[in-house]
């Protein structure tokens, strides 16, 4: 019988290089990642990659395509995918944390060679785009100071930063993309304060305007049709669209896995705070965005618009409150800056994983003396310039197509992701191996017929009685008031403690054991 992996380049396929192992990742000493990214690295860069110019930025196109209601509900539903994706990447790749691994790896491993390679392009291709989306998004942001320099130098300047970052050494990348989210939780939990006190009436204005705008112009705009229709069209869109803020996002922890230190520790730590992070960040500050601006307000995102300001900083305009706008400009900028920083890493990795088992080009796998996939990184980089789209075209209308084009991407991505998870599943099942895992994400089936029976047989039995005498006896589904019977001993009980008189202690002692017994 032929050996399923016969297909997969084995030790020797190679000569002189020893690049697999028993069909994992293994590559020789010269060519090995280095373990650079500690516990707070691993947690930021999860969060600090989910937090970008989606949020900040994107959230605004949504609000001026649909309303408040269905950007909020958008978010909120996009997340539970989000964590399921965060939760079945976290579980895969904690079982096999190998350095050089990607998602298409295991997807090679526990499905299919072909979907591999297609999902190994597809996620590369997602990244390098976002690369240019975040370099355009920067310009925007930039535009917002009217200042004399062209967007070319922006995006120059932002895309230079970010190739430094990536190409001196993985441990550079990991502490600036820390300080990068830093700014960037710092920024959005400052948002957050500042959008209630502005609700609340705390802004120099003194009106509490709350959720005035959810009124007029309306809670909702409907979205193609009319009515009902056009209301869940109007939620579905923002559904998709919330997308873009969360894709590939949840890839960055399994990216990052063969870089992490003590990764069957800090994988799992990273994925169980997730989706509490994700609430707070997403959930209120898309609920809290969308009761500062009115959905009509004319700088909002739009292909139609020359807007160059984030949905937070028209709001704070809005309030009247001076100054703080370009701060938080300044601070959204930063995001943009750390977003395509972490998204031209996971790129690199993608590619370079794909060269190393031999989807792509080998020239991809050559790395410097500390481990960095620098021909990875240039060749994932390049794509970015993209972004200089923008000079010839309006800054709005590109970012919309990076968005549109990264989104559709990264859905395809995390479809292939679960049906990786489930032939995973299946194999560790079929060979009695489930029991192994480091980790198992909250919700996982941990089911045996034995177990089940144990602990829920008492419920048919209970129900079965229960109906079985109702039925039997035909008895009223429940008293009413004037029959409950609170009479009957009554009396007799308050006759019985009136005499009771509790014991005096003697000593010490006695009211010790008298205050335990």
């Amino acid at each position: 019988m032929k050996n399923e992996t016969s297909e997969i380049p084995m030790a020797g396929e190679y000569p002189g290089d020893g690049w697999l192992v028993d069909g994992a990742i293994s590559l020789d000493q010269d060519s090995q990642l280095q373990r650079g990214l500690k516990s707070r690295h691993i947690q930021f860069l999860a969060l600090g990659g989910a937090i970008g110019t989606g949020l900040f930025v994107g959230s605004g196109a949504i609000l001026a395509l649909v309303g408040p209601v269905p950007l909020w509900l958008g978010y909120l539903s996009m997340m539970l995918i989000v964590w399921v994706v965060m939760n079945i990447i976290a579980e895969m790749t904690t079982y096999l944390p190998v350095k050089g691994i990607t998602l298409p790896y295991f997807t090679d491993r526990f499905v299919d060679r072909s979907l591999a390679f297609a999902s190994g392009w597809n996620y590369w291709y997602a990244y390098a785009i976002l690369v240019a989306a975040e370099a355009t998004a920067g310009a925007i942001l930039l535009e917002y100071w009217e200042n004399p320099v062209p967007s070319a130098v922006w995006i120059t300047i932002i895309l230079a930063v970010c190739l430094l970052l990536n190409i001196i050494a993985v441990s550079v990348f990991g502490e600036a993309e820390f300080w990068f989210a830093s700014i960037k939780l710092i920024t959005i939990i400052g948002l957050i304060i500042a959008g209630i006190v502005i609700m609340a009436g705390g802004a120099p204005s003194g009106d509490a305007i709350g959720f005035r705008y959810w009124h007029d112009p309306g809670a909702f705009r409907e979205y193609v049709g009319t009515g009902a229709t056009g209301r869940f069209t109007a939620y579905w869109t923002a559904f998709v669209r919330a997308g873009f803020s969360f894709i590939t996002s949840p890839e960055l922890i399994g990216l990052a896995a063969g870089e992490t230190v003590a990764p069957r520790r800090n994988i799992p730590k990273a994925a169980r705070r997730f989706l509490a992070r994700l609430a707070v960040f997403y959930g209120v500050s898309s609920l809290i965005v969308g009761a500062l601006v009115p959905y009509t307000d004319r700088r909002l995102l739009s292909p139609e618009s020359n807007a160059n300001a984030s949905p937070w900083v028209i709001g704070i305009q809005r309030a009247g409150i001076g100054g703080l706008n370009h701060a938080i400009n300044a601070a959204i900028l930063t995001s943009a800056w750390s977003a395509g920083n972490a998204f031209l890493y996971s790129g690199s990795r993608v590619l370079y994983s794909m060269a190393a088992t031999g989807q792509a080009p080998r020239v991809f796998a050559r790395t410097t003396r500390k481990g960095v996939p620098y021909a990875a990184v240039l060749a994932t980089w390049s794509v970015g310039l993209f972004a200089y789209l923008n000079v010839s075209e309006n800054g709005a209308r590109v970012f919309g197509w990076f968005m549109n084009v990264s989104t559709i991407s990264g859905f395809i991505a995390w479809i292939v992701v679960m049906v990786t998870y489930l032939r995973f599943r299946a194999g560790l099942k079929c060979q009695g191996l489930l029991y192994t895992r480091p980790f198992i994400t909250a919700g996982q089936p941990r089911w045996s017929y034995q177990d089940f029976l144990a602990a829920y047989i008492t419920l048919p039995i209970f129900l079965a009685l229960y109906l079985g005498h109702k039925l039997w006896l035909r008895t009223p589904w429940l008293k009413g008031a004037e029959e409950i019977d609170v009479v009957t001993g009554k009396k007799e009980m308050d006759e019985l403690c009136a005499n009771d008189h509790p014991p005096v202690p003697k000593n010490w002692l006695q009211r010790i054991w008298f205050w335990i017994a």
